[in-house]
């Protein structure tokens, strides 16, 4: 696997690459030499963050873990991402797929799926066109943290969410 390893409000040292090397190296195993990860990390006052992002063909793995300590960050990543792959390699994984970013062995290694995906409910509701402010204020008084809206600039659907910090985001469909 190929590193790009950025920082932001921290200084990336040898102890830290030998960190990540180590650690995020034990998914090698599972991803094709060529593979790219993405590695950033980021300190925000007392938080220490690790941004982890391996784009394989039709897919994104992610993973983001914060703590007091950077290694105990490092460390928490790399279990989340091992879990992900195991749990969705038959979704992620077309056996068909040539070129993929996954190696022959991971490929045809079997893992138990810990759950099935089930949508146990589904809702409907009318959309009346607002603006992005005024869903925020709607989804703000229902105690949400998302609100699916019909955006009265654009007439497209659109999702606000609640962010750290107190601030908003918007989603807006990409043709």
């Amino acid at each position: 696997m190929r590193y790009v390893i950025t920082g932001r409000n921290i200084d990336v040292t040898e102890g830290l690459k030998s960190a990540i090397y180590d650690k995020i190296g034990k998914l090698e195993r599972y991803f094709t030499e060529d593979t790219e990860v993405h590695v950033t990390l980021s300190v925000e006052k007392e938080r220490q963050k690790i941004e982890i992002t391996i784009p394989v063909k039709g897919n994104i793995i992610r993973s983001e873990q914060t703590s007091n300590d950077m290694y105990v960050s490092i460390d928490l990543v790399e279990e989340i991402i091992e879990r992900q792959l195991k749990k969705y390699k038959n979704k992620i994984v077309d056996k068909k797929q040539t070129g993929s970013n996954f190696t022959q062995e991971f490929i045809e290694k079997d893992f138990e799926d810990e759950e099935e995906i089930k949508i146990i409910r589904t809702k409907r509701f009318g959309m009346k066109p607002m603006y992005p402010e005024d869903a925020c204020i709607q989804m703000d008084l229902l105690g949400h943290n998302f609100f699916v809206f019909q955006n009265a600039e654009t007439e497209e659907v659109n999702v606000v969410y609640k962010r750290k910090g107190n601030t908003y985001g918007l989603i807006e469909p990409e043709f």
